[in-house]
């Protein structure tokens, strides 16, 4: 069974996907203004794909080792509700997800592009890699996207979950009428 089915069969259970902030829901830059406030880029086309993606039953998470106000505003405006910040150990924060949520490692999937991602990547059922991750973070995942973090990476897992668990043509069905 070659990599991509294997990534296509654990898609199908997954439960959970936790997503990083900086290179997976960002770009990686670091951006600030005249007076020292942090400013992020992130992608439309990937919101819409965490809401589809809520809609069809996978609960979005976010883990950030860093700690940042507009993080926080993007979370509230997806309405993702499991949002930890300032984790420099995510295993904390994705064992309390696993206790609440009563899910089992298998079940969830974690975007991820550097080495503080990896304890959690190779504790769970579908560890992903965006295009720009560091090389040792793509050596541990079962799927590397095509997409850069920031430019569609993460709308393109969500659109490869809803593929893989049958609802990517339902979900796109209200948008083809």
């Amino acid at each position: 069974m070659n990599l991509l089915n294997k990534a296509y069969l654990r898609a199908k259970k997954i439960k959970l996907i936790i997503f990083d902030v900086d290179g997976v829901l960002t770009d990686g830059g670091l951006y600030f203004s005249d007076d020292g406030t942090e400013i992020k880029r992130f992608n439309s086309l990937d919101g819409l794909g965490i809401k589809l993606l809520k809609e069809y039953g996978v609960e979005p998470a976010v883990i950030s080792a860093r700690n940042t106000p507009n993080v926080a505003h993007r979370m509230n405006n997806l309405n993702i509700e499991h949002f930890y910040q300032g984790q420099s150990d995510k295993l904390i924060a994705f064992n309390e997800l696993l206790a609440k949520l009563s899910l089992t490692a298998e079940q969830v999937a974690y975007v991820g592009d550097d080495i503080v991602d990896l304890p959690v990547m190779r504790k769970i059922g579908l560890p992903i890699a965006v295009a720009n991750a560091h090389e040792l973070v793509k050596e541990n995942a079962c799927i590397v996207t095509d997409k850069k973090g920031g430019h569609g990476a993460v709308r393109e897992v969500c659109d490869f979950i809803l593929k893989s668990q049958e609802n990517y043509d339902l979900a796109m069905a209200k948008y083809l009428l």
